[in-house]
């Protein structure tokens, strides 16, 4: 009982302080991790400690000779294994809002950019073409951007109706707008590989998702079968949208005074509906 008193009594402040680091760094890997395939992975670690811990308590010398030699390369073998999250992680922390205003680094987004791709979304669902514009925010694509063509342009609706027009070469890529200029079109996006999608989800989709994952660019998806316009953020989804709610969305999500805005309730969990 003395000894309890006594850790209580030399309990400070740091003390406290450095609890709550620790719980909130285990709370955003734990967040980070869920719903990905790292979950199974971790689960597959955990069950290599119990199997070394095993080993030593049994005598078995090979086994655990093995395993032993395994764990002296633990750290190269998490970098390689989480390599995607932790790459998304260290970008998140990039995206801060301090760092962010310390590197002078904040995206300026002009209006006009905006009401041009609006104009093209709208234009592109009532013509059932379907279309992936990708926004450009704090996060670089520039190498998602290479795999397209490169034609830094300046952005217009006429510009962006035309790349997706059916019988134009680069109509099943992804356009990409970087710095208030179309930097690229015919861009090749990496799929989601969230389980929790629907199998209905078409592959647009899953590709928008997939880089909204990745990265905190916003990508607007219009479906060629139904002509309903969704935007990928922050590997979410929200449709359909029409003209006005579309513009609210992209000044809330550009603004350069507010910070992000928060998931709205009308993100849906799943998918059943949506199509290609």
């Amino acid at each position: 009982m003395s000894s309890l008193w006594g850790v209580i009594y030399s309990f400070r402040f740091r003390d406290a302080v450095d609890i709550l680091l620790v719980a909130a760094v285990v709370y955003r890997v734990l967040i980070m991790f869920r719903g990905t395939r790292a979950v199974q992975m971790l689960a597959g670690l955990g069950g290599l400690m119990i199997a070394s811990f095993l080993a030593r308590r049994l005598d078995l010398f090979s086994t655990s000779w093995i395993l032993e030699n395994f764990w002296s390369v633990w750290v190269l073998a998490l970098v390689v294994l989480f390599q995607p999250e932790l790459r998304r992680a260290l970008a998140q922390i990039g995206q801060s809002p301090v760092l962010q205003s310390l590197l002078g680094a904040r995206l300026e987004q002009q209006g006009h950019v905006i009401d041009d791709v609006v104009k093209a979304a709208e234009s592109l669902a009532a013509k059932r073409m379907g279309a992936l514009i990708v926004l450009e925010r704090s996060t670089g694509l520039r190498n998602y951007a290479e795999l397209g063509v490169p034609l830094d342009a300046l952005v217009s609706a006429d510009l962006l109706v035309s790349l997706f027009l059916p019988y134009s070469p680069l109509h099943d890529g992804a356009v990409f707008i970087r710095d208030n200029r179309v930097a690229a079109a015919g861009c090749f996006l990496p799929l989601s590989r969230n389980t929790q999608l629907g199998r209905t989800l078409g592959t647009r989709h899953r590709a928008a998702v997939g880089l909204s994952e990745e990265t905190d660019a916003v990508v607007l998806i219009v479906s060629e079968e139904s002509g309903r316009i969704s935007l990928a953020v922050g590997g979410h989804m929200e449709s359909p949208l029409d003209r006005e709610a579309l513009r609210q969305r992209l000044d809330e999500l550009f603004a350069l005074s507010a910070a992000p805005a928060p998931r709205r309730a009308s993100w849906l969990p799943t998918w059943e509906w949506l199509r290609k």
